[in-house]
């Protein structure tokens, strides 16, 4: 396999295991802690990254896809997915404190 495939297969597993755990966090109403304190709500979480996962699936799926324009037209689409999930439900921002050190 030569690098252009490799990376295509490592991009589509990390668009597999950030839609399977955005749909892990909807369906058990539950995520890490770590992960839950970025957020604003469990669904948020969940939805945030099933939409980063399968925006990324999707320019992955593009490049292999048969068709003229399937790649053009899978990239658009997963440019909105992504800009969706950021625009509605992106981390919460982190307040800066000025502690005493």
């Amino acid at each position: 396999m030569d690098t252009s495939t490799w990376t295509l297969v490592i991009g589509g597993a990390i668009g597999l295991a950030l839609s399977g755990f955005g749909a892990k966090v909807l369906v058990t109403g539950r995520a890490p802690a770590s992960t839950s304190r970025a957020f604003r709500s469990v669904r948020e979480t969940g939805l945030y990254h099933l939409l980063f996962g399968v925006a990324l699936i999707l320019l992955v799926a593009g490049t292999e896809l048969p068709g003229e324009h399937t790649s053009i037209v899978t990239a658009v689409v997963a440019v909105l997915l992504a800009g969706w999930a950021i625009v509605r439900y992106r981390p919460k921002r982190r307040k800066e404190v000025d502690e005493p050190r």
